[in-house]
Order: C-alpha cells, then sequence, then structure tokens
C-alpha cells in the first residue's frame, strides 16, 4: 500500500475537477447539437469510463438510453495486451445510434473492437465520446469523435483511469512520475 499511495503523492496533476468538469460540458453540447433528436443508444465502457458517464449523463438533457459494454486489454497491468470480453450489451443495437463512453483513446485497439461489434450488430451510427486523449502516433483505427482532453504519453489514473487496478478514486487526471 505504501507503494501505491507513493505513485499518487509522487505523481503530476494534469487536469483537476473543474477542468475535467469544463471538458465535459463542452462535450455534452457538442452531443445534445448532433443526437438530442436521435434516441441514442450510450454504452458505458467499462470500468473506467463509469466515473466519466456518471459526470456526463447528467449534462445530457435529452431522452437516450444507457447500457455497458465491457472489454479489458489491461486488467491490473500497465501494458496492454489480449483483449478479453467480459459483457456485452443487453440492449439491441440494430438501428440505434450508438454513441460509445470512453475514458482514454490510447492505441485504439479496444474501441476499434467495439466500433466493429456494434456496426456487426447492426447499429446506424456508431460514434465515441472520449475524455481523453493519449498525444502519441502509435494509434489504430479511427479516432474518436468527441474528445475532451489531450494528455501527454505517459501512463495517466484518476477520474475513473486506473495505476494497477487502484486510484480510479483520484480526484482529477494523473500522470505517474517519470523516472
Amino acid at each position: 500500500m505504501k507503494q501505491l499511495q507513493h505513485v499518487f503523492d509522487s505523481a503530476d496533476l494534469l487536469y483537476n475537477l473543474a477542468e475535467i468538469d469544463q471538458a465535459l460540458v463542452q462535450l455534452s453540447e457538442q452531443l445534445s447539437a448532433e443526437y438530442s433528436q436521435l434516441n441514442p443508444l450510450l454504452l458505458c465502457v467499462m470500468t473506467g469510463s463509469v466515473i466519466t458517464a456518471g459526470h456526463l449523463l447528467p449534462k445530457l438533457v435529452f431522452p437516450l438510453e444507457l447500457d455497458y459494454i465491457h472489454v479489458t486489454r489491461y486488467g491490473d497491468k500497465t501494458v496492454g495486451g489480449d483483449l478479453n470480453w467480459l459483457h456485452r450489451p443487453v440492449s439491441d443495437l440494430a438501428n440505434r445510434h450508438v454513441i460509445l463512453i470512453e475514458d482514454i483513446y490510447d492505441e485504439g485497439v479496444t474501441l476499434h473492437t467495439l466500433r466493429d461489434y456494434c456496426e456487426k450488430a447492426g447499429a446506424a451510427s456508431v460514434k465515441c465520446v472520449c475524455l481523453i486523449d493519449k498525444n502519441h502516433t502509435n494509434k489504430v483505427g479511427k479516432l474518436p469523435e468527441f474528445i475532451g482532453l489531450t494528455v501527454p504519453d505517459r501512463y495517466v489514473f484518476g477520474f475513473g483511469m486506473d495505476y494497477k487496478g487502484y486510484w480510479r478514486n483520484a480526484p482529477g487526471i494523473y500522470a505517474v512520475k517519470e523516472c
């Protein structure tokens, strides 16, 4: 536990809660402009996006449905591996305008897989709202259509994103101190 506390204590705060909230307000305005008349289905990508979804949804004042999808590459590790499906949505995706809610767009492997899944399930459209875009060039697939904030190419945690399974509860977005 001391090591985990040290990671938090030595981390660099990239965005505080007020800055995150402002980004979510801007994202909600963009989503409202595009989806307020479309009855969208929002899919929270678990587990990292639960806090983003919880803060974003009350800012969307139009009819929508919510479900979740859970596929992971990280588990409790800091490096992505093979995809592991844990839950597919219960909602029928056919002819629906699907919005994936992601915490971070890192390499894009997971998002690419989720888009493909939704498209094969017959979604009318599939777009992604992503709180964080990691700034690097090692990405695959289509970029998220709605991005809130950008972070440097460092390991980040907080506001739903974890460090080895911990610190999803950190009150902001932090970067692990570079050695």
